[in-house]
């Protein structure tokens, strides 16, 4: 995820979604998540203190500042580069598990906060302003 200051996505050169203030999601689904997984990336990345407070520091979290999501599905987040020079995805989720827990990890969010979205498996462009630059990576598998 990167903390924005604004971000869009655009599908056939139309703004598909777009947010202010807030959090671009890349979200990667592997062959491994479940519902589970889901719950525990929903509550970091809403509670997670990497926003600014009065004092510049990063104390406040997405629901604090009342910021909003941008989530966009990204299967190439499970890329292998072990071999070769073409990567491997076979460790991300077939779309026909990937799909449901898209969508079960949007309706989670849209919950909490306001949700802009890519189309899952569309070429779609992404633009951001990265602010800070704040750029976290959070793994629903090494809940430690």
């Amino acid at each position: 995820m990167q903390r924005v200051s604004e971000a869009q996505v655009s599908i056939d050169e139309k703004v598909h979604g777009s947010i202010n203030a807030g959090l671009v999601v890349f979200l990667g689904i592997g062959e491994m998540d479940v519902d589970d997984d889901l719950d525990y990336i929903v509550k970091k990345i809403t509670q997670l203190r990497i926003f600014s407070d009065e004092m510049g520091k990063m104390n406040k979290s997405l629901i604090d500042i009342e910021g909003a999501l941008l989530i966009v599905s990204q299967f190439t987040l499970y890329a292998s580069t072990a071999k070769g020079t073409r990567p491997s995805f076979i460790k991300s989720a077939k779309p026909d598990m990937a799909i449901p827990l898209y969508e079960k990890f949007i309706a989670k969010c849209e919950r909490l906060l306001p949700v802009s979205t890519g189309v899952f498996g569309a070429d779609m462009k992404v633009s951001l302003v990265n602010d800070g630059p704040v750029t976290i990576w959070i793994d629903s598998k090494e809940k430690k």
